[in-house]
Formats: C-alpha cells, structure tokens, sequence
C-alpha cells in the first residue's frame, strides 16, 4: 500500500510553506526541523524586500496555519540520519536531540533568571550573550525555552529546576530517534551565508568593523543585540560612514562561482536602514554590476537617486584596519573615475553570497558542480527553494509550492500505478 503522508526537512519559508500546502490538501506531514524554533533565516532577518515590512507578518500567518492544522506535525532539534526505501514507501530515521525543556513550558523566563552560565547567541550571530537556559528569539515557535547542554552545568547547578514552579526542565532527557514511514520527502535544508574569513584579504574575523550582510540585518534589527541601532562592534558609536562591498566571495573562482542574485539588492535594502537610522550617514556601494532585474529596478533607481548614496564601480582589492581609530580603510579602482582610491569608513559590510546547506549532504540525493541539490533525481524526493538555487524569499515560496504538489502527485502516482 503506498503511504500517503509527506516528510519535509527543514522549516525555513520554504519548508514552512510546503509542508503547510501540502498538510491542507489532507496529506500528513511531518516537519523535520535541527533548530528549536521554525523559521529559519527569515525569522533573523530586519525586513522583508521589496515591501520593506517585518518578517514575522509573514511568519505569523504560517505559524497560524500550523496551529490549526491536525494534520501537521513538526519535530525541532532534530536532523534526519537516513533515509531508505522507494517512491510511495520511504523509511527515514530521524534523531531528535534534547532541548531539556518539556511541553509544559509557559516562557515565564524564571529559568533564565536563576541560570548562573552564559552562552554566545548564536540567533543574533554572536553578537551577544543568553543565559544557558534561553529561548531562541523573542517571537520563537514554538514558545518553548531551551537548555544548552554544551553550556549548561546539569545537575550539579539544578536551580533552573528549583525556580521552574511547571516542572518544565528535564536535565536528563535523552536523544531520541524516531522512524517515519512516508510517501515523498521535500527536502528544504535552505542555505548558508558564505565564510567570509576565508576571503583573507577582506579582514572579516580580524577586524571588528568588517561584518556580513546577515550580521547587519541583527543589527538593524529592533529585536536585534543593540536595539536596532547600527553601531559598531568594536566600540558601540553610531556610524557615520558605511560601506557595502558586493560580491565577496561570489562570482569568484576560487570561492563561490556564481551569483547568487540578491546580495545587490540586500545591499541596497540596508542602505536605507543605514539612512533611517542616521539620514546624515553616508554610504557606498562598491560594485562589479548592480542586479536589480525586472520589477526591482524600481527599488534600484530610487535607492540611486538618494543623496547620501555612492556607488563606486570597482571591486575592492583589499581592506584594511586603523589599529588606533579602529576605522576601517578599503583599497578599490574606481573604474569609471580610472584612479585607485582608499577610503575610510565606520563600518564595512560584505555582500556574502547564499552557499549550499551542508544539510543537503541527504542520501539518495546528488548534487550538481555548484553543491547546490541536483533537481527531480529520485522520484519521490523533491528540493525546495534556495537547498536548489539562491533565491529571494518570494521566489522560494513559489518553489516549495512547486515541491508539494510534485510531492502529493507523486504518492497519488503511485497509487494508481500500484
């Protein structure tokens, strides 16, 4: 008999969405998530593009449906570590790690309050610290808190037991694997931001005041480590001068060699957090050629048109740091005034490209020369989103869309055909 229930893996806004579409078509669904809160990256951006607006309206509506629908079930902490079997009839074991925090968690923080140990938030890309005991992020789903059991002092501490008046904290839970019987797997592992520290001439890891474009979204974050206040890291001023590198590590041979089509307009989209926050500020954007296709140019040509805004054709050779003023100096040809330049900033940011989950590593999946899933190899196995190509947020929600019904359609297949 062929099982007509979907695996999906991963629940970023590609996973979220396949798993939601498929579920309220009647299928079962289990979602299959590594971190303690669903969302993925989008839950750690400031803003959505083009709209400008919050991620978590999105998120919400998701999490809403998931709520009210009997059909769905998610495990968070949790990876899948095999997956065998055929279209219509897959076997996957799954492992679901302990948070040390059971389902009668409230959010009351009274845990967090006693936990004398802290940990570096890896949410807000260490940038700040949590108590061991921490809940991943202020609009986390599930509200559940979390134990670090890396960070946590376990039994021996314990007053996170003593102050929890829900019995909520178990410092002995175990991991636990779990066996699935399903029909077709989405796999929508996502993606992730390209080590910047490997570009070595770039400075990132070195010097404080060089981040990444995924850091600055914390930044400008209300909900972020400083408030929304885009300040620097190595001494907390408010910066007057900011630049925005494209393509670092991208279209690059001997690093990523493709494009991943979003950094530019990501750039372009912090711009105006950078002038919002400080409309005295001044930014530039070094560039190899600005991608802004379609209905974006629009965004583009308004962005041109600021002021307080440079582009600078040219991709920077190298970036270096003021040891005494801790300002940060980029070495670039302008191309079009045909003169090397070296200019002072705050802060730099680099435009890192979208590089392959290593969570794609699935078996029974290959992948093509860029490490991205290679499309439709198995029947019954679909990718969804940027786990296939970089996309915008819009472009991967459409995809995943695509995957669940390739996804029912293949089950129903299979039935038909016996």
């Amino acid at each position: 008999m062929v099982n007509k229930s979907v695996l999906v893996v991963g629940a970023g806004i590609s996973g979220l969405t396949a798993a939601i579409e498929a579920a309220e078509t009647g299928f079962e669904v289990f979602l299959v998530e590594k971190e303690a809160y669903l969302g993925g990256r989008v839950a750690r951006m400031n803003q959505y593009f083009p709209k400008l607006c919050p991620p978590n309206c999105g998120l919400e509506i998701n999490f809403r449906r998931i709520r009210s629908e009997h059909n769905l079930r998610f495990l968070t902490s949790a990876e899948v570590v095999q997956v065998a079997g055929q279209e219509g009839d897959f076997t996957v074991a799954v492992r679901q790690n302990p948070r040390f925090v059971n389902e009668n968690c409230t959010a009351c923080n009274k845990c967090a309050e006693v936990c004398p140990v802290e940990r570096s938030n890896e949410f807000n890309y260490d940038l700040d610290k949590t108590r061991a005991a921490y809940l991943p992020h202020s609009f986390a789903f599930p509200t559940r808190y979390v134990i670090d059991g890396k960070a946590c002092l376990g039994e021996k501490c314990g007053k996170c037991v003593e102050a929890c008046a829900y019995e909520a904290i178990e410092l002995k839970m175990q991991a636990r694997e779990v066996t699935l019987k399903v029909g077709a797997i989405v796999w929508a592992t996502g993606w992730e931001p390209y080590d910047a520290g490997r570009i070595s001439a770039y400075g990132f890891g070195r010097f404080p005041n060089v981040v990444t474009n995924v850091i600055m979204e914390r930044l400008a974050s209300p909900l972020g480590p400083t408030g929304g206040r885009i300040v620097r890291p190595s001494d907390g001023k408010e910066v007057q001068k900011v630049a925005f590198v494209q393509c670092a590590g991208s279209r690059d041979e001997n690093h990523l060699p493709f494009c991943s089509s979003v950094c530019c307009l990501a750039s372009l989209k912090q711009a105006t957090y950078v002038l919002n926050a400080n409309p005295g500020a001044q930014v530039a954007v070094y560039y190899i050629d600005i991608r802004a296709l379609g209905k974006f140019e629009d965004f583009f040509a308004k962005v041109q048109l600021e002021p307080n805004v440079t582009l600078i054709k040219g991709k920077p050779g190298e970036i270096l740091e003021d040891g005494q003023t801790g300002d940060v100096i980029v070495v670039a040809e302008d191309q079009l005034a045909r003169k090397i330049t070296q200019e002072r900033y705050d802060l730099v940011v680099l435009a890192t490209g979208m590089a392959p989950s290593a969570g794609a590593q699935v078996p029974l999946l290959g992948l093509d020369d860029r490490g991205f899933v290679a499309p439709d190899q198995v029947p019954g196995i679909y990718g969804a989103g940027c786990v296939k190509r970089p996309l915008d947020v819009a472009s991967a929600v459409q995809d995943a869309t695509s995957a669940a019904l390739k996804a029912i359609q293949s089950t129903v297949r299979r039935q038909l055909n016996g």
